[in-house]
């Protein structure tokens, strides 16, 4: 039986690269569907994971990569990281054929440049595959798309009332393709053999390197009780020291370990909004550092259902996290950029959307309906202090809030959001 293929926000991008561009690379975290998509857009496949014959596919790889690349085209090369001699081979038969679309690659880590000669730029696109949106997953309607809530005024939209419950499901659900129509109880239990997956694996055998996990699962931990913070490899040391007494890690080795996380596609950074606030206002300049995906939090610190419906603060930092999946998504789909905004006077901005124009607008991420007005006065707060320096203000000011069933505009023009209402 022919495998049913769930459409991706990214499948237009990777239609549009494949005419443009000799090879894309499709990358992303393990489990988050790329391999999926190569096959649905390919039009034959090579499996470097493949375990037949003693992975005779990456043997042979290893000894000629040129014997993975010929077939039909474009032709899929799935995990193309085992063997890293294959991207020169791509990059060096895209200049030959001098032709559009001929390969897909996927990966879910990135290897360090040994073995890697040319960087593939101008001949192998990227493009980036996160889990799931809520969009995708099909819990949001999308009744309103992302790019005329920035660009434009929406009209009301109004559905079923969301209960906590809910939002909490969708949490611990995560945005894994594995999930669709399965039970929350059974749904939570991808996101542990992810972690799992990641101990038996990548993570201590990267450049041949072994690495001690004990000390990776309290980091792993510490990070996660930092999740969506402006935390700093030393904020982590004190933090491990803390909370574990005679497990100390040194700064060093907190760096390998987030290295080798950003790499497995783990760890995603929302980066700081600076480059056009050049005003008396200092402005913090840390990234924000967060898992990929909200499950994986709740599924390092133990997070159930029950335990968090007695922990609004966590399902708040959780909610957030959801948005920002969510919101990479779809900004990414329009050619947009978010980015989060924390000046030293402590005024914050959950994320500033840079639109493809060069304007922007400015969004505030609440969990309760009762934090509505609180979120648009601090919106406000800082649209005024962005005019008062003689810098251009945001265009749009947005509400994203979780525990509301209606979408609308304001009378003073904050435009309030479900993230049940959202699309790309």
């Amino acid at each position: 039986m022919k495998k049913i293929y769930k459409n991706r926000i990214i499948d237009k991008k990777i239609e549009e690269y494949l005419r443009n561009f000799g090879a894309i690379l499709i990358s992303g975290p393990k489990w988050c569907g790329k391999t999926s998509t190569g096959e649905y857009h390919s039009k034959s496949k090579f499996y470097l994971g493949d375990p037949t014959g003693n992975f005779s596919n990456r043997t042979l790889a290893t000894i000629d990569p040129n014997l993975a690349l010929s077939g039909d085209t474009p032709r899929l090369i799935d995990e193309w990281q085992d063997v890293p001699l294959i991207w020169d081979a791509v990059k060096f038969s895209v200049d030959k054929k001098n032709e559009a679309g001929i390969f897909i690659l996927t990966g879910s880590s990135t290897p360090k440049r040994k073995g890697i000669k040319h960087t593939g730029a101008g001949r192998i696109a990227r493009i980036n595959m996160r889990t799931m949106s809520l969009y995708e997953m099909g819990y949001s309607n999308g009744n309103i798309s992302f790019r005329d809530l920035c660009k434009g005024e929406i009209k009301k939209n109004r559905f079923e009332e969301i209960s906590l419950e809910s939002i909490i499901d969708y949490i611990l659900i995560g945005g894994w393709p594995i999930n669709i129509g399965k039970k929350i109880n059974e749904c939570s239990k991808v996101a542990k053999e992810y972690i799992d997956a990641i101990f038996d694996e990548e993570s201590f055998n990267f450049d041949g390197k072994r690495r001690n996990r004990q000390k990776f699962k309290l980091l792993l931990k510490s990070l996660a009780r930092n999740d969506n913070s402006m935390v700093s490899n030393n904020t982590l040391v004190k933090d491990l020291s803390e909370n574990n007494s005679g497990n100390s890690i040194n700064e060093e080795t907190v760096a390998d370990y987030i290295d080798i996380l950003e790499r497995l596609y783990l760890l995603e950074n929302i980066e700081p909004f600076s480059q056009k606030i050049r005003s008396s206002t200092r402005v913090r300049i840390s990234r924000k550092i967060r898992f990929t995906d909200p499950s994986i939090t709740c599924a390092i610190l133990k997070l159930t259902k029950e335990k968090l419906l007695k922990d609004l603060n966590t399902v708040g930092i959780l909610f957030e996290s959801l948005c920002y999946r969510d919101l990479l998504t779809y900004a990414e789909y329009n050619n947009f950029k978010i980015y989060h905004y924390h000046d030293y006077q402590n005024n914050e901005v959950d994320a500033i959307c840079e639109l493809d124009d060069g304007s922007y607008v400015a969004i505030e991420i609440k969990l309760g309906a009762n934090q509505i007005d609180e979120a648009a006065k601090s919106l406000f707060k800082f649209k005024n202090n962005i005019i008062k320096d003689g810098k251009e203000p945001p265009t749009r000011l947005i509400v994203i809030c979780a525990l509301t069933n209606a979408s609308y505009t304001r009378e003073d023009g904050v435009q309030v959001v479900s993230l049940l209402h959202l699309k790309n």
